[in-house]
């Protein structure tokens, strides 16, 4: 029910999420016939449902490229992920596998759920990425090299310094980004960018999530996995773990705030990377997770709650994204709003809030340059009557169950379709017994 909740909060978001449903259910129709092919995409759905998405956009060759490019990649970071695995069976795994993606007998058992299939039915990967195109092949087996060499290089050693979390993130998000860039200039429709800007694109996704994580990487079972750079957290705590403990609240909080001021270092690259972009389908493609990351940056920003739970945008806001992310202006004017969010929450007493504006100002005058704010939907909502959700749910809930023919009645159930809410069980003998609201 906090989904219905919150879409009520947020009637305007109702729209965006009707359109979100319908596009995914739309994508998922269009999974190829070909066993393997098949197979790729379907997994791809499973393991992540929005870039599945938005790939969807792109050309055939294209597509099936970055299909098999994020498949390979997902698998060689399953098996860097899973904690069960020796060093000593891990560290060969993860440099060879650039050579077993050529291999369509090859597979090996690890990880959990989905991604576990993934891993048992790779030789489908491999059978799929050998029908592609030599270029597309080539892009993809130089940067799974590289990043396998990477990952196994931090299997061995600790996030120390800012530097070893940069080159951390280079060999798991940055060289992604250099991929995607190749990948873009084999299917001649875009100019290669620098490897300099690509490597940001990568990285400001890359920190993004290991802020948002910490408290699921930390808690690992059976080992704690570790990111964040001990430069950074040694000046708040003695050991990483120890932000997690409510006793530890306010240093927590200004650690937090250090990293993504850290982060926030990489939004100017970005910003320039998409703005050299010619194709509309690699443009949205690039650019929808750029503003998914500056608006998460700026919820979790000075909030207590990455150390307590899940903190990530409310479905609503995250269609409204998917939605409105066509154009360059649009994109100027989502990180100029959500910059601004964040710059609201900066506490002066905050150790690093003069290096936080510093950044947060060079994003919003490079956005105020663009010339192109005025031509946006704000994120930012000035403060208005809102639906009462109570009697909005008072007037569907009042009437006898029976065939829904009134718009309000529509509305609520259509919520409660998109949303995957039960509205049945708010109805006890034709008539509601209580609000769930």
């Amino acid at each position: 029910m906090s989904n219905l909740r919150s879409t009520l909060r947020h009637p305007d978001d109702f729209y965006p999420l009707v359109k979100l449903k319908l596009a995914m259910r739309k994508a998922e129709k269009q999974i190829p016939a070909e066993p393997h092919w098949a197979f790729c995409y379907s997994m791809l759905h499973k393991v992540s449902r929005s870039f599945a998405l938005v790939i969807q956009q792109l050309d055939t060759d294209l597509r099936n490229a970055v299909c098999i490019f994020y498949l390979v990649l997902r698998a060689l970071d399953t098996v860097e992920d899973d904690t069960s695995i020796s060093t000593e069976v891990k560290v060969p795994i993860l440099k060879t596998f650039h050579r077993h993606i050529y291999d369509s007998e090859w597979h090996f058992s690890c990880g959990t759920k989905n991604y576990k299939v993934l891993m048992d039915e790779f030789h489908y990967v491999s059978t799929a990425f050998l029908e592609l195109e030599r270029g597309y092949q080539e892009a993809i087996e130089d940067i799974t090299m590289r990043m396998g060499v990477g990952m196994a290089k931090f299997i061995c050693k600790e996030v120390e310094t800012v530097d070893d979390y940069n080159e951390y993130c280079h060999y798991v998000a940055g060289l992604v980004g250099l991929g995607l860039s190749k990948l873009f200039h084999a299917s001649g429709k875009e100019d290669l960018a620098s490897d300099t800007i690509s490597n940001s694109m990568g990285l400001f996704l890359q920190k993004t999530n290991i802020i948002r994580d910490y408290l699921e990487d930390i808690n690992e079972i059976p080992k704690s996995r570790m990111f964040w750079p001990r430069q950074i957290w040694s000046k708040y705590v003695n050991k990483l773990e120890d932000l997690k403990y409510e006793e530890n609240s306010i240093k927590a909080v200004q650690c937090l705030n250090d990293m993504v001021t850290n982060s926030l270092t990489h939004a100017e690259d970005c910003l320039k990377y998409m703005s050299a972009l010619r194709d509309p389908a690699i443009f949205r493609f690039c650019a929808i997770p750029q503003v998914m990351a500056i608006g998460t940056l700026a919820l979790c920003y000075d909030n207590i709650q990455v150390f307590r739970g899940v903190v990530k945008m409310r479905r609503g806001l995250t269609a409204k994204i998917i939605d409105r992310t066509k154009t360059m202006s649009e994109v100027y004017g989502a990180f100029y709003d959500f910059s601004l969010m964040l710059k609201s929450k900066v506490d002066e007493a905050d150790p690093n809030a003069r290096k936080t504006k510093d950044s947060l100002e060079t994003i919003l005058k490079i956005c105020r340059d663009s010339g192109t704010l005025g031509q946006r939907k704000s994120y930012i909502v000035q403060r208005k009557p809102e639906y009462n959700a109570t009697l909005v749910s008072t007037q569907c809930l009042i009437f006898p169950y029976r065939k829904i023919t009134q718009p309000n009645e529509i509305i609520i159930k259509l919520v409660c379709i998109i949303l995957n809410a039960d509205c049945c069980h708010l109805y006890h003998n034709g008539y509601s017994s209580s609000i769930p609201i």
